[in-house]
C-alpha cells in the first residue's frame, strides 16, 4: 500500500482493516530521544514492534535496551514489514528528510523528530509527500496543559489583542568548550544549531498561544567556540537574539541560548494582551501566571478550573506534578489518534515543521545579512 492508495479521512483500506487493534510502531535510532518515543509509544498502548539504528549491532543493543520486540538490519527492512503501521523518525537532523520521505514512500505514517529538515527545499517537498499520511513533528511543549489554557485566554479573546511578546529558551550544555555533541556540525545538524534545535520549539509556541504569525525578524548570533573536544572549525550558533514583528501589528524579543549557565531548560513565554498578559515557564509547569492591571492570577494546574482543552491533558489529579514526559506522551498518543481516524486539535502536523524551517531560515538569512527578513503577512 501506497501514499497514492485510495484513502478514506486520511485512513488506507490496510488501516481500516486493522481498526481496533494495537498499533505496530518502529523507531529509527536509538539515542536519548529513542527512549522517549518509545516510553510515550507504550504509554499510548501501541506495540513496540521494530527499531533500527545506525548498525545491525547498534539496532540489536538499542532493542534490548529499550525493550523493542526485533531488531531491523537497515531502514529498508524496516520499510518491507507490511505490518508496520507508524514509524518514529529520532535520528540526528540531516537524515530526517531522507528517511521520513522513505517512510511516506513506503505508505507509512511517520513522526518526525524536528527541525523536520534542514533546507526549506527538502521540508517542503516532505509535507508534498505527506498527502493521505498522518505526519506529525513533536512540538511537544503545546502539550502542557497550562500551554493550553495560556492559548484558550487569548483565542476566546479574554486576554485581548496582542501587543507584545517576551520569550526565551536557555539551556546550559554546551556552557564550556569542553561541551560537544553532534549538533555542533553542520554537516550532521544543519546550517543551524541552537535555533533549529530549541529556538524552533520557542516560535511555535509563541504562533501557537497567541494565535498571530511572525511577519519579520532582524536577528544576530553568536558562535562562542569555535572549537570544541572533538569539533573545529565550528559555524553554528551558539546563541541568537531576534526581534520579532507578526502579522498583527505585535511586537516581540526572542533569546535563544545554549550558554546560559544555571539554565537547564528554561522555556519561557510572556505575552501582553490588551487585556491581561499570559505567562508559563516550562520549568514551572504547574502554574500560569495571568497579569493584569488590578488582581492578577497565578491558575494552578487543576482540571475544574482550566478550560476544556487544557482540562482535557490533565492526567493526574491537582497536586501531582505532570511534565516534560507526560507532555511528549499525550503529543503520541494524538498523533495515535490521528491514525485512527480523528482530528485533535492542536496536533503539530509536518506544515507546522516547514514553518519552523522557514522561520529559522529567516533567523539565519537576517543575522548574516545584518537585515530584516519579510517572511509574508498570511495569518
Amino acid at each position: 500500500m501506497t501514499v497514492g492508495d485510495a484513502t478514506n479521512g486520511g485512513l488506507t483500506r490496510r488501516d481500516e482493516s486493522r481498526a481496533g487493534e494495537r498499533l505496530r510502531v518502529a523507531i529509527v535510532g536509538g539515542g536519548f530521544m529513542a527512549e522517549v518515543h518509545t516510553r510515550a509509544a507504550r504509554a499510548a498502548r501501541a506495540e513496540l514492534a521494530g527499531i533500527v539504528s545506525s548498525t545491525a549491532e547498534k539496532s540489536a543493543a538499542a532493542a534490548d535496551r529499550l525493550g523493542v520486540a526485533r531488531a531491523y538490519g537497515s531502514l529498508d527492512e524496516l520499510l518491507a514489514d507490511d505490518s508496520i503501521d507508524v514509524v518514529h523518525v529520532t535520528t540526528p537532523n540531516a537524515l530526517h528528510a531522507k528517511q521520513a520521505g522513505a517512510v511516506l514512500a513506503a505508505g507509512k505514517h511517520v513522526i518526525c523528530e524536528k527541525p523536520l529538515a534542514t533546507t526549506t527545499a527538502d521540508a517542503e517537498e516532505l509535507v508534498r509527500a505527506a498527502e493521505g499520511r498522518v505526519a506529525t513533528v513533536p512540538f511537544i511543549y503545546r502539550f502542557h496543559p497550562m500551554v493550553r489554557e495560556a492559548r484558550h485566554r487569548f483565542a476566546s479573546g479574554e486576554a485581548g489583542r496582542v501587543l507584545s511578546i517576551n520569550a526565551s529558551y536557555l539551556q546550559d550544555w554546551l556552557l564550556g568548550s569542553g561541551d560537544d555533541n553532534w549538533r555542533v556540525d553542520s554537516a550532521q545538524g544543519g546550517r543551524s544549531r541552537a535555533f533549529a534545535d530549541i529556538g524552533s520549539h520557542l516560535v511555535d509556541l509563541v504562533e501557537f498561544v497567541s494565535g498571530d504569525r511572525v511577519s519579520r525578524v532582524s536577528a544576530t548570533k553568536k558562535t562562542v567556540f569555535a572549537e570544541r573536544a572533538s569539533h573545529s572549525a565550528i559555524t553554528t550558533e551558539d546563541a541568537v537574539a531576534v526581534v520579532v514583528e507578526t502579522v498583527g501589528g505585535a511586537l516581540g524579543t526572542l533569546l535563544v541560548s545554549q550558554v546560559a549557565p544555571g539554565r537547564k531548560n528554561k522555556l519561557w513565554l510572556e505575552i501582553a494582551g490588551t487585556a491581561e498578559s499570559v505567562a508559563f515557564d516550562q520549568e514551572q509547569p504547574e502554574t500560569l501566571w495571568v497579569g493584569r492591571r488590578a488582581g492578577s492570577l497565578l491558575i494552578p494546574r487543576d482540571g475544574d478550573q482550566l478550560s476544556a482543552d487544557a482540562a482535557r491533558l490533565c492526567v493526574v489529579p491537582s497536586g501531582h506534578p505532570q511534565g516534560y514526559q507526560d507532555a511528549f506522551n499525550a503529543f503520541i498518543a494524538d498523533s495515535y489518534a490521528a491514525v485512527a481516524g480523528e482530528s485533535p486539535d492542536g496536533l503539530p502536523r509536518f506544515t507546522d515543521g516547514l514553518r519552523a524551517v522557514r522561520i529559522t531560515d529567516a533567523v539565519l538569512d537576517s543575522a548574516e545579512a545584518g537585515t530584516w527578513i519579510e517572511l509574508g503577512t498570511e495569518r
